[in-house]
């Protein structure tokens, strides 16, 4: 088992959601964070014509899932390609990290592994 991080532009959670429940993947979290990148949370504002630069923690959102191994490239595709603004990509569209589940269990029935995600 694999648990699946996607960071994404808030406005791309709903997008994300469908694409994974399209793929037969359900249960999942999602959680508001702060954050920022490569770019520092940078942004330029011009405005009268004055040109100011911030730092800033950008929203994001965190979107979570844990599947079975065989299941891993898919659900990255599917996350690619909804949280994309565009075709190419752009800077701020997120991040995927992928970790080791070494098991998991349901709470209400006992079931350990596979059968519990």
């Amino acid at each position: 088992m694999k648990k699946i991080e996607a960071i994404v532009r808030p406005e791309r959670v709903q997008p994300v959601v469908e694409a994974l429940e399209a793929i037969g993947i359900l249960g999942l979290n999602v959680t508001q964070v702060t954050g920022r990148g490569r770019q520092k949370g940078v942004t330029v504002h011009t405005g009268r014509g004055v040109e100011t630069t911030q730092v800033n923690m950008l929203p994001k959102a965190r979107v979570e899932v844990v599947v079975a191994d065989a299941d891993v490239d898919k659900v990255i595709a599917a996350v690619i390609r909804a949280a994309r603004t565009n075709s190419k990509g752009a800077v701020g569209d997120g991040k995927i990290f992928v970790s080791p589940v070494n098991d998991a269990v349901r709470v209400s029935t006992g079931e350990r592994g596979d059968s519990a995600i």
